[in-house]
Parts: structure tokens; C-alpha cells; sequence
């Protein structure tokens, strides 16, 4: 009683949660198969970085804030052939991140922009990078918010900290002279210093509308393309193919059919 006191107490002081749950499962296995003590050590040690490693994963994930989990083996690249596979496992490998370099993603609503920005959020996360995702409508509003409460500095530091920021959704919303000069801030602040991932459904040439000063958008352009990748899609919505299937959309009669109608 005395030694598993002394290892419970170690234990706690350690601030180990999976070896608690082991030790006894493997004590027995260890002592049957007369296993060296630096194995059954090894063994407990491995289980215990690894549920640590999950933890880690986990809490970075959630704060990361992300709209969903799905990962680059679950987007559909045959159904967008538009979009080369071997550029974005390229992508994957996060040397844009470690280079401090963008990413921006366009393309018309539904043909799997976000998905593949959560998508390498993922694998950012796992090669534990910090990740921040916001759409640039809440992003918008939360800058609006803090800027009525003298708080914005405070937010924009937020925006700026994360190893890879996601703004998703450009330009489905305008953005009035005070948020387009705190994006501006935020672009500029990272610049050179930390990587974006943005996607669009409107290509560079509009952006003056979205910020609505064409000067402001080509500063925010130049700094972003300077060290960035561009991805363009081209496509059928993921949505309206799933629509299809269910049968919510059905072909146009022709010949005598249309006559008919």
C-alpha cells in the first residue's frame, strides 16, 4: 500500500491522466510475461505522451474556433477537378505557415473553399501551429463591437497572435470605411509576420467594392499577394450536387414535353 501511495502521489505531482488508467493492466501483463522494467516504463511513458498529444490537439482545435472538422481526405477532388490535388497536399506540408507566407482561396458559394481551409487548419493544428478561424462577416462585427468600447487594439492583438488567421467568406458583405481600415490594420500588422488564409467568391478586380476604396484594397492586395499563393475553383456548388441526388432539382423538359407545358 505504501509504494502505490507513493506512485499515486507521484503521479498527481506529475499531472499524469493516462497512467492512472494503465498501470495496473500493465503491471499484470509486464509481470506475466516477465517483461524488463525499462520496457513496461517505456510502454506506460509512450500511452502517456500520446493522450497528451491528443489533449493538446483537442484544446487547440476548440480554440481555433473552426465551423467543422474536415480533412483533405474527405474533399471530393474528382468532383473539382479544378483544383490540383498534389498542389494542395503540397500546401499541407504548411511551409507557407513556417514561412509566414498567404494563402487565398477563390471561387463562386459551395465549391469546397472552406472545407479546404479547415482543412489545413487541421493539419496546421497538428504540427501545433496556432490557428485562429472567423468569417469576415463576424470578424466585422466583433472590430465594430470593440471599437464602440475602446477595445479594439486589444481585438486586433487578438488577430494578430495566431500563427495562421482563416477569414472565410470575403466579400459577401461590404465592409464600411472603419472596418475596412481595421482589416487593413490587421493585414498589415501580419504582414510578413504571420500567414492568412483567406477565401473569396470575388476576384481581386471587385475588391475595391468590398472595401469600398479601391486605393485601401490594392494596399490590403499588395501586402497580401506579396508572399502568397493563389487557388482558383472553378465548379459545380457541393450543395446544389447534394440537392440533385435528393432529387430537389430536376431537368428542363424538351421537345413536345416543353410544348406542352
Amino acid at each position: 500500500m505504501i509504494l502505490q501511495e507513493r506512485l499515486e502521489a507521484a503521479i498527481r505531482h506529475f499531472g499524469w491522466v493516462r497512467i492512472p488508467e494503465i498501470i495496473h493492466q500493465h503491471d499484470e501483463e509486464a509481470s506475466k510475461a516477465n517483461k524488463p522494467y525499462l520496457e513496461f516504463l517505456d510502454k506506460l511513458l509512450a500511452e502517456e505522451l500520446l493522450a497528451k498529444h491528443d489533449r493538446f490537439i483537442q484544446t487547440r482545435t476548440r480554440l481555433a474556433h473552426l465551423p467543422f472538422r474536415k480533412t483533405l481526405d474527405q474533399f471530393d477532388f474528382a468532383f473539382q477537378p479544378s483544383v490540383d490535388e498534389r498542389r494542395i497536399r503540397d500546401l499541407s506540408t504548411l511551409r507557407f505557415v513556417e514561412h509566414q507566407e498567404n494563402l487565398i482561396f477563390l471561387g463562386p458559394p459551395g465549391v469546397g473553399k472552406t472545407h479546404l481551409a479547415v482543412a489545413l487548419a487541421l493539419e496546421a493544428i497538428k504540427r501545433r501551429h496556432t490557428v485562429y478561424f472567423i468569417t469576415a462577416h463576424d470578424l466585422v462585427q466583433t472590430l465594430q463591437s470593440a471599437h464602440l468600447t475602446n477595445t479594439v487594439k486589444q481585438k486586433i492583438k487578438m488577430f494578430i497572435k495566431p500563427d495562421l488567421l482563416i477569414i472565410d467568406e470575403i466579400g459577401y458583405r461590404k465592409m464600411d470605411e472603419t472596418a475596412a481600415h481595421f482589416f487593413f490594420q490587421i493585414v498589415s500588422e501580419r504582414y510578413e509576420r504571420g500567414s492568412i488564409l483567406l477565401t473569396s467568391n470575388k476576384t481581386f478586380g471587385a475588391w475595391g467594392d468590398i472595401f469600398g476604396d479601391t486605393v485601401l484594397a490594392t494596399a490590403i492586395l499588395d501586402r497580401l499577394l506579396h508572399h502568397s499563393s493563389t487557388i482558383n475553383i472553378k465548379g459545380e456548388s457541393y450543395r446544389i450536387k447534394e440537392k440533385k441526388k435528393a432529387g430537389f432539382f430536376r431537368p428542363e423538359p424538351t421537345g413536345d414535353a416543353a410544348a406542352d407545358r
